[in-house]
């Protein structure tokens, strides 16, 4: 962390310290607020940090920050059009884009709030949504009905598809986002929550779900992996995870036939799984 960095973070737990109403008559409270939404932004502040063993840390002081944001706005109409009326707080508008950042939003409702990294390429389809604090990275697919939830991390070149959920996370400070690496395909109606850490090239089948309560069968490797008070459940690089049943063992269950929906691994990524989840690059 840079010198600047560091005097950000300070100058931000002071302001995340003190009661809402002396927020707006402290001086220097602006100068903060931009420097933290401009940091955002431009991707030198962020939620989470990949380090050089794999590892993910989570900054917490990077979600105090947005939530002295929420503090600190008053509600400001932010309406572009006199059929289409807006409202938020005035410190959280929508994301200032250029054609020059080259991110393509196609027309159709989608909306990105500040305080958020976009990378070049990146491909925005109507409607979807990316909240505070999220970073998306370069050549990455935000498809129709999705939504990237505050603070989740999104790595390079991944696809995330339609009505497919990326859950968020402010509070408490030290929970986990969702972190979802490189080259990850997650399929059409997907939920990831709950800090679930995604490795490279993953890939999830349509209507996969996966939170900190999950349990998911490898039946490659024929384990069981779950979360942990120490540790986020973590899909594996180059899993292939699908929706799949467990039976209900119970008396009850079993005289009804009930079953559990639980995701399952049933691969690891080879080349015909990249053929059928790549890209097309005249998409982008």
């Amino acid at each position: 962390m840079s010198l600047e960095q560091m005097s950000l973070q300070h100058r931000v737990e002071e302001l995340y310290e003190m009661p809402s109403q002396d927020l707006h008559y402290k001086q220097g409270v602006t100068e903060v607020i931009s420097g933290f939404i401009e940091g955002l932004n431009n991707g030198s502040v962020r939620a989470a940090e990949r380090q050089d063993d794999g590892t993910w840390t989570v900054n917490q002081w990077v979600k105090h920050g947005i939530l002295v944001l929420f503090r600190k706005g008053r509600l400001a109409d932010m309406s572009t059009d006199e059929n289409f009326k807006f409202f938020d707080k005035d410190t959280i508008p929508t994301r200032p884009l250029h054609i020059d950042d080259n991110i393509r939003v196609v027309p159709g409702g989608s909306t990105i709030r500040t305080g958020t990294f976009i990378g070049h390429g990146v491909i925005c389809m109507p409607p979807m949504y990316i909240n505070i604090g999220a970073y998306v990275g370069e050549g990455t697919m935000i498809d129709s009905h999705a939504l990237v939830g505050t603070c989740a991390q999104i790595g390079e070149r991944v696809h995330i598809s339609a009505a497919a959920q990326i859950g968020g996370v402010l509070e408490p400070a030290g929970a986990r986002p969702v972190i979802i690496e490189d080259d990850v395909m997650v399929g059409g109606n997907c939920g990831v929550y709950e800090g679930v850490l995604i490795r490279n090239r993953a890939v999830l089948g349509s209507g996969v779900i996966l939170n900190a309560s999950t349990p998911v069968y490898d039946l490659v490797n024929e384990r069981i992996l779950r979360s942990t008070p120490e540790s986020p459940l973590e899909i594996p690089e180059g899993a292939v995870v699908v929706a799949g049943a467990r039976a209900v063992r119970t008396e009850f269950g079993q005289a009804h036939g009930l079953s559990i929906s639980t995701p399952v691994i049933v691969k690891y990524r080879d080349a015909s799984t990249d053929a059928r989840t790549a890209l097309e690059s005249a998409l982008r």
